[in-house]
């Protein structure tokens, strides 16, 4: 059977990434999906493993390509999936997950409409800020463009199917585990892994 896709989105500062090194951790069967991006490697993170990091000219040839199933430009940086290999893992059946802004999860869900989306939101926009602010790493004005492209994303938020509001981290992380394990409960699903039985249930 194919596998699922997971649309993982929210505005930066939310925990999305917190959130998502947890259910990797706890969920073995979900494979994150490596973008490609032109933004430089923050500390720890490794090429291949989180992102494909490459030059804007290599970014913008393998657009011109057609390689990617989606592309956006998110605080000034270019980030891409690539269509073939998200196809022939979720083909294999890998469940497959995918971090992108709300741009991208339009453009992906188009052709893979069956794909389940997760948006995570902060508690407040005011949390959001103070979270963004204590990373310290970003100015002021950083911060102000920040908290004010969250405001736009997350008018997005009723395109998606889930919603974690991640006030308390490890409940967030639970919920998030939660929306993996009944997705893979729908009857389509559980109808895939088993068809003989559930042929057999439905003879007179």
């Amino acid at each position: 059977m194919p596998g699922t896709l997971f649309i993982v989105t929210a505005p930066s500062g939310a925990g999305k990434t917190t959130l998502v090194a947890a259910l990797l951790e706890r969920d073995p069967q979900v494979r994150l999906s490596v973008s490609y991006t032109t933004r430089a490697p923050r500390p720890g993170e490794v090429e291949g493993q989180h992102y494909h990091f490459v030059d804007l000219s290599t970014f913008l040839s393998l657009k011109d390509r057609g390689v990617f199933l989606e592309w956006a430009e998110v605080h000034g940086n270019y980030y891409g999936t690539s269509r073939a290999w998200l196809a022939e893992q979720i083909g294999s059946g890998t469940d497959i997950l995918l971090e992108i802004d709300w741009q991208g999860a339009q453009q992906v869900r188009k052709v893979f409409p069956k794909a389940v989306g997760v948006f995570i939101l902060p508690p407040s926009v005011e949390e959001l800020e103070r979270r963004l602010r204590g990373r310290g790493t970003d100015s002021e004005d950083v911060i102000a463009r920040r908290v004010l492209a969250a405001r736009g994303e997350m008018r997005h938020v009723a395109e998606f199917d889930y919603v974690i509001i991640n006030e308390d981290l490890t409940a967030a992380q639970d919920d998030l585990v939660a929306v993996v394990r009944a997705s893979r409960l729908r009857y389509a699903n559980q109808e895939a892994r088993k068809p003989a039985f559930f042929h057999y249930l439905e003879q007179d």
